[in-house]
């Protein structure tokens, strides 16, 4: 009874450790992510020119965040919002591939050597370092490295104390496995997809693995077997963020999954020879009894042996990686439910705040393109003169005028959820000037389908403008446009590329232009050159367009911080 009681206390004792584990390690992931969010956009965004520089930033951010998941899901973000293209995605997942070996050496490092000694100075510099609000996310760091190396000597404790060396039932159970036969490599293999699948961590796996076999319980090709298929499993995290995501996204994840799925089938080809040439790199001779502190090293070896090899494999075959995934998740033509999705963004992809402020600036930045298109509508409204053809361009308006509504909703709900982290000063203002921006953009949706109601008000009152009347609302539309143009080019680039004097330039021309025009309209009147019906609605036409240009320097003021 005693020895159970035991058994239960150890069991419980490693699965608190491997919580911890997986909690400090998140803990360190995101902490690394949020203190050099800006900097991992840029790398990801811009080092990435080649296959080889893009292996190269992958496998540095993935050694830097300690999480191929993080990278890869960030890729899969950057991919959906259209900062990356399929082939710079696949060259950044092969080297996350390489980069996630480190955690891997780590643990191998954490059951040869005694951390205690680092862990406990790491919790109380992390928890003074939290206190001082500035370096919040370097004590976070901190806690989470510290978590992860406790959990690795919690791990080592418990193997210990399981002694299941000693244990013949358990011995037994492992002995019964033919390891020369590949039914049982595939059956390991299998077993590390699915619990790496399920507990949503291959670095999890990789502490049971190398604590079975540190033990000396699990042969080493049964534990090289649950690291392969960890490899596998792995990819679920970003197949299943992108699940909800665009085309392109969903490309990338699934081009994660097949790089990883080559590797083992290859690999499974060689196995033998493979494993006996990496147990040699660390002279370990898989025949002989004993040797088990040399155990994690091997797996370790064997991880980034696999990876290393895979992606020197496959680094010269992406253009035909990419037709593969093209291939089999072609482009579905969705014509009628495409205005009903983001473009960029994808609320299932949110990493960081940072990544989530480009998804949502580029989102906006296509708002204001599709507001201009809107408008382009209203401005062939004006010259159609074909009752059937006015129609359909009229309830198109009616439609889009319905898209911004909503869009404006979906960005702010999106920005609303990035507002629930823990933001930057800076990142708070650019919360609130993009919040600002999606509001005025959708007043100008509604200038827009103002425009063309009044122009259907019109059409049904039967009052024609005369040809100067019809000149000069051409003419204020062409300087909205201007105006609608300049806001679409500022709001796509840098504040610092543009200038703002520009845009004000356009707004008094616009505002010029329509007290001219009122003053015009009233001697019109005056003199019975057309009928104050008319009249009125040529008015209501030109102070929507004054109003529309108020509404686009509103945006562009917001963009500026003004």
């Amino acid at each position: 009874m005693e020895t159970t009681q035991d058994y239960v206390m150890v069991s419980l004792k490693l699965l608190g450790a491997l919580g911890l584990l997986i909690f400090g390690m998140k803990m360190m992931s995101d902490a690394l992510q949020k203190m050099a969010g800006p900097q991992l956009r840029h790398i990801l965004a811009k080092m990435t020119t080649n296959r080889l520089t893009g292996m190269l930033t992958g496998t540095l951010v993935t050694s830097a965040v300690q999480s191929s998941s993080a990278t890869t899901v960030m890729t899969v973000s950057f991919v959906s919002a259209g900062l990356l293209t399929l082939s710079q995605a696949i060259s950044v997942i092969m080297g996350a591939n390489i980069g996630t070996t480190l955690t891997a050496w780590i643990m191998s490092l954490g059951y040869n050597v005694d951390l205690t000694s680092v862990v406990f100075p790491a919790f109380f510099i992390g928890m003074i370092l939290i206190y001082k609000k500035h370096h919040r996310y370097l004590g976070d760091f901190l806690f989470g490295i510290a978590f992860m190396f406790l959990s690795l000597v919690m791990l080592s404790s418990a193997g210990r104390e399981m002694d299941l060396a000693h244990n013949e039932s358990v011995v037994n159970f492992f002995a019964s496995f033919d390891t020369s036969s590949h039914l049982t490599i595939l059956a390991f293999l299998a077993i590390g997809t699915i619990i790496t699948c399920i507990v949503q961590s291959s670095a999890a796996v990789m502490a049971i693995t190398i604590l079975l076999c540190s033990t000396g319980v699990l042969p080493i090709y049964l534990g090289i077997a649950l690291v392969m298929g960890e490899n596998i499993g792995t990819t679920a995290t970003a197949n299943l963020a992108a699940l909800g995501a665009n085309t392109q996204a969903r490309r990338a994840a699934l081009a994660h999954l097949l790089f990883n799925v080559f590797g083992v089938v290859w690999v499974l080809c060689v196995f033998y020879p493979f494993v006996n040439m990496v147990c040699s790199f660390v002279g370990y001779d898989p025949s002989m009894a004993g040797q088990t502190e040399r155990l994690p090293v091997v797996l370790a070896m064997f991880h980034t042996c696999f990876n290393v090899t895979n992606t020197a494999l496959l680094i010269g075959l992406i253009p035909q990686m990419e037709r593969v995934v093209c291939w089999l998740l072609p482009e579905k033509a969705q014509a009628g439910q495409e205005e009903l999705h983001l473009k960029y963004i994808e609320a299932s992809l949110i990493q960081t705040p940072e990544i989530a402020i480009l998804q949502a600036q580029k989102e906006t930045a296509h708002f204001a393109q599709r507001v201009q298109q809107m408008f382009g509508m209203v401005r062939q409204l004006v010259d159609e003169k074909d009752a059937s053809g006015f129609r359909l361009l009229y309830s198109q308006i009616e439609q889009q005028e319905d898209l911004t509504d909503r869009m404006e909703l979906e960005i702010a709900r999106f920005l609303e959820q990035v507002s629930e982290n823990h933001l930057s000063n800076e990142t708070k203002v650019k919360v609130r000037r993009m919040l600002r921006e999606v509001g005025e953009l959708e007043s100008v949706g509604d200038s827009c389908y103002n425009l063309a109601r009044t122009l259907n008000r019109q059409r049904e009152l039967a009052k024609a403008f005369t040809s100067r009347q019809h000149q000069q609302i051409i003419a204020l539309m062409a300087l909205c446009d201007d105006a609608l143009t300049q806001m679409v080019i500022t709001m796509s680039g840098h504040r610092h590329e543009h200038d703002i004097r520009e845009s004000y330039r356009i707004e008094n021309d616009i505002n010029q232009m329509r007290m001219r025009l009122k003053n015009e309209n009233i001697r019109a009147i005056n003199a019975r050159e057309y009928d104050y019906a008319t009249g009125a609605i040529f008015t209501d036409l030109i102070n929507e367009c004054e109003k529309l240009g108020d509404y686009v320097e509103n945006v562009v003021q917001a963009r500026f911080g003004k």
